[in-house]
């Protein structure tokens, strides 16, 4: 099935809305990333709209954590995804996304970039 984000063809009442153009390409989707904590690293590459670029991580096993006490970055090695509000079952399969609390060598952290997005896992050490 193609992820489209263009107007919906019908009302609320349920009656049709009138064509007035086809599909074009920058309406098009994509599935989400669903970054996954992994020995190998793996980060693509997609070109946007505008010729822009987003990095995507897929597998990953490192993070830039920020200590705040000492204001210090550390790149650290994750051990595994504790907890995931975007969805419950993420944190058993091991998904990182936005406001994930991860497990590293240093303490739990808290995902605050989407590494969907950027190709990178930043977090803030929380204990």
């Amino acid at each position: 099935m193609v992820i489209w984000h263009a107007k919906r063809k019908r009302k609320v009442s349920g009656s049709k809305y009138k064509k007035l153009r086809d599909k074009r390409k920058r309406e098009l989707g994509r599935n989400p990333a669903h970054t996954k904590v992994d020995e190998s690293q793996k980060v693509i590459k997609i070109r946007t709209h505008g010729s822009g670029e987003k990095l995507r991580a897929l597998r990953t096993n490192v993070a830039n954590v920020l200590d705040p006490k000492t204001k210090k970055y550390q790149k650290v090695e994750i051990k595994k995804v504790i907890e995931n509000q975007a969805n419950r079952h993420f944190a058993r399969r091991g998904v990182i996304t936005k406001g994930a609390i991860i497990e590293t060598k240093i303490g739990k952290a808290k995902v605050t970039n989407r590494p969907g997005q950027n190709g990178t896992i930043n977090a803030v050490l929380i204990s």
